[in-house]
């Protein structure tokens, strides 16, 4: 009988464990809120242009746990950014999982890329860390997470299809979002529509990997050449 008051007063008290992991839990939503509502107001408005007061408005919360959970508005910007990145970097994944071949492939992870505004959003982010070298290490980390993914992807693909990859992963990984950044944001200065900034982008980006067929054709092309040059040396 001696117990029913002890457990009694734990449960009253509650379970410090529990209490910790649903603290982290609602920090984790009230986060992902928050970034949820800044994001869409920090594209179409700027930094400049959008208080803490409307995004906290928009997520039903309180200006102060902007400040509690991300310091300044600033990062808030940053982390939107590069968040928004990641998951356009997911969706660009996603779209190009039903090409059939290296040609397919490279269009579809182009189209998608270029038809969203989230490289123009992150590249703000790269020039504010400029001036704010504290939010630098956040971006690091999304470009280094960026090219890893994509790498993981775009092996996985030539694996599953057997291509022939004209470059190591890490290397196609990087190069081409180095060509999306820069197509990118040069068409974004220009006014050039999502059409061409795809176009650009696959001249630019040229051809990635051989497909089975074409490897099978170039195999037969050799073996057919051969004989003949060594007829000739001969």
């Amino acid at each position: 009988m001696a117990e029913k008051p002890a457990q009694d007063a734990l449960e009253a008290a509650g379970d410090p464990k529990h209490a910790a992991r649903a603290t982290r839990s609602a920090g984790r939503k009230m986060r992902s809120l928050l970034l949820d509502a800044a994001s869409p107001m920090f594209r179409e408005r700027g930094l400049s242009g959008t208080a803490i007061t409307d995004i906290a408005a928009a997520a039903d919360a309180f200006p102060s746990q902007i400040t509690y959970y991300f310091r300044t508005k600033e990062a808030l910007f940053v982390e939107c950014a590069c968040r928004d990145l990641l998951y356009l970097a997911r969706a660009t994944e996603q779209a190009a999982l039903k090409a059939r071949t290296p040609r397919e492939y490279t269009h579809a992870l182009a189209e998608t890329v270029t038809a969203s505004d989230s490289i123009a959003f992150f590249a703000e982010a790269l020039t504010l860390t400029r001036r704010r070298q504290d939010l630098a290490p956040l971006v690091e980390r999304t470009i280094e997470r960026l090219h890893a993914e994509g790498a993981r992807a775009y092996a996985g693909q030539v694996a599953r299809h057997g291509w022939r990859s004209l470059r190591a992963p890490d290397e196609s990984s990087r190069r081409f979002w180095a060509v999306a950044i820069g197509v990118i944001l040069e068409g974004y200065a220009m006014g050039r529509s999502p059409e061409a900034l795809c176009a650009e982008m696959l001249r630019v980006l040229g051809e990635q990997a051989k497909s089975t067929g074409d490897t099978a054709r170039l195999r037969l092309v050799d073996e057919r050449d051969t004989p003949r040059n060594s007829n000739e040396e001969g």
